[in-house]
């Protein structure tokens, strides 16, 4: 059973966001779901992350510390995606490999078109 609903990240550029993550994204088997002016929904059946214009209109910004991650099916997804998001303008946070942090754990970090720290991780090669 997962833990979250759903998951959300301010964004100051909305449709450049909606590129970065449908390209990310595609690697992982998610998509975009839904949109409206202000967010967009991505998931592969149900909403799980949400990007947004935040409610209160004052610009998005970065939590110190924060990474979200998503599930890869493989070492080759968590390659494509690091490659997809550097592609579309995300920074390198930590290229594709085995990670110290859990046995078996391969993954890669960026960083989006906002600042937000994002990863893909896997245990399956």
């Amino acid at each position: 059973m997962a833990i979250f609903t759903h998951m959300t990240l301010g964004t100051n550029n909305l449709d450049t966001a909606r590129k970065f993550y449908d390209a990310v994204f595609a690697p992982l088997g998610l998509k975009r779901l839904h949109d409206m002016d202000n967010l967009s929904l991505y998931g592969a059946d149900h909403p799980e992350f949400i990007i947004l214009k935040p409610a209160n209109g004052e610009p998005a910004c970065v939590g110190n510390g924060l990474t979200i991650g998503f599930v890869a099916p493989n070492h080759a997804a968590v390659k494509a995606f690091h490659a997809a998001g550097l592609a579309a303008g995300g920074t390198d946070e930590g290229a594709p490999g085995p990670r110290q942090f859990a046995p078996g754990a391969y993954a890669a970090y960026l960083r989006d078109l906002d600042g937000h720290k994002i990863t893909a991780i896997t245990y399956v090669e």
